[in-house]
């Protein structure tokens, strides 16, 4: 048999391929991830006490914040789930939120006089933002790493880091519904302080977790 018969016999009953519906598994495991986040804030922490009290303007920030990268993350996490995908200048654009609280926050203290400095900034619970965070994240995290090695990403500390700050996202996002302090250079630092570490830590698992 000669190669064009051979080839020609070979793919005489081959139908199309179908593609693993890979967008479709990482937003499920978006979606699965957050419930799982919030449930284990309510199972923690739990709910803002008077939480339907609260400013419905300072909540509804923290969340635009934390969804915001969650979501622009994802969209990334899609591109990069894919063999050679470049998504370099993509996850560029994952600092934008980051960088307008950033600057809403110095706006903010610089409107207000130094004296309330410190509590602006500390707030009341610093400390527990700084861990229930990247607790919140822990299973998120591990979702998404699941649901990515589903594909094939090739730049795995980067793809890595990025499923750290979507995580982070999430878990922040969570934490948003018992967190007590509402105030703009809180949320710039210490959420995002809180999300960037999960990042530096995903990038640091994703090299070796990801690996095919």
């Amino acid at each position: 048999m000669n190669t064009a018969r051979l080839i020609e016999a070979l793919s005489a009953d081959v139908g199309p391929v179908r593609r693993a519906p890979l967008a479709k598994i990482l937003s499920w495991v978006m979606v699965l991830g957050a419930v799982i986040a919030v449930c284990v804030m309510l199972a923690t922490v739990g709910p803002r006490p008077g939480l339907a009290e609260a400013p419905a303007h300072f909540l509804a920030l923290k969340l635009l914040f934390s969804l915001s990268l969650a979501i622009s993350g994802g969209v990334v996490l899609f591109s990069a789930i894919h063999p050679g995908r470049d998504v370099r200048r993509l996850s560029r654009y994952l600092l934008l939120p980051i960088v307008v609280v950033g600057a809403a926050g110095v706006a903010a203290l610089a409107l207000t006089p130094p004296a309330a400095w410190g509590e602006m900034v500390l707030g009341t619970h610093w400390a527990m933002c700084v861990v229930c965070i990247p607790l919140f994240a822990t299973l998120p995290f591990a979702l998404l790493i699941w649901g990515l090695r589903r594909g094939a990403p090739t730049e795995l500390g980067r793809t890595g880091a990025i499923a750290g700050l979507v995580a982070g996202a999430l878990g922040a996002a969570a934490y948003s519904l018992h967190c007590p302090d509402d105030s703009l250079p809180f949320v710039a630092i210490w959420y995002a302080g809180s999300i960037l570490l999960c990042g530096v830590v995903g990038k640091s698992l994703g090299r070796t977790l990801l690996r095919w």
